[in-house]
């Protein structure tokens, strides 16, 4: 293989430069802060030049024969292009731009579901598949929490103890009905026992 010194020396290197000299020097590099850029066309420009690098590096990192630690890198690189596109966004949408954060793809698990706490470091491709990962998708959820005395008091009120049971007009006839049995009742039981005092 050539040296960087060698492969500098070719045809083509020499053109390039030639080429990049004309056009007026340097490459424009991307500002180092978003909130440094105060031009909402460059702004977008910025952030387009991201999303470019992300779309880049998830394509690289679909391929499980990098190695883990290429891969690991990888994921590292695009969740530090998340962020920083993130930032870009943040700075478009206070220069007047539009909101890309609300409008943007969302986030989704292998189902089609919407992840719902997509917020923190995301694993990309083969990334999913690395020991330890793989662990971390197939984790049980935690136990649903017990519920308080706070909570269970929360439904007890005047129907749970029956105070309100005479509203709906119902009970007022059968109860009427029961008081008229039970008078006939109590006069047999009060005939009975003056029998067995008789005996």
């Amino acid at each position: 293989m050539a040296r960087n010194a060698e492969k500098a020396m070719t045809t083509l290197a020499r053109w390039r430069a030639a080429q990049v000299q004309e056009a007026g020097g340097q490459r424009e590099r991307r500002p180092y802060l978003a909130s440094e850029c105060n031009d909402l066309p460059q702004a977008e420009k910025w952030r387009l030049q991201i999303v470019r690098e992300i779309a880049k590096k998830v394509a690289q990192i679909q391929n499980a024969g990098l190695g883990e630690f290429r891969i690991r890198d990888l994921n590292d690189e695009i969740n530090k292009l998340m962020r920083e596109k993130r930032h870009w966004e943040v700075q478009i949408k206070a220069l007047g731009g539009p909101d890309h954060a609300r409008v943007g793809p969302k986030m989704l698990d292998q189902d089609g579901k919407e992840v719902p706490g997509n917020r923190g470091y995301k694993y990309f491709g083969a990334a999913k598949d690395l020991p330890g990962v793989r662990e971390l998708f197939e984790q049980e959820p935690p136990p649903p929490a017990r519920r308080t005395r706070a909570d269970l008091m929360r439904d007890v009120d005047a129907d749970y103890y029956g105070y309100r049971d005479d509203d709906d007009g119902l009970l007022l006839p059968l109860e009427a009905e029961a008081e008229k049995e039970g008078e006939y009742t109590s006069r047999v039981d009060a005939r009975r026992g003056r029998r067995l005092l008789q005996i």
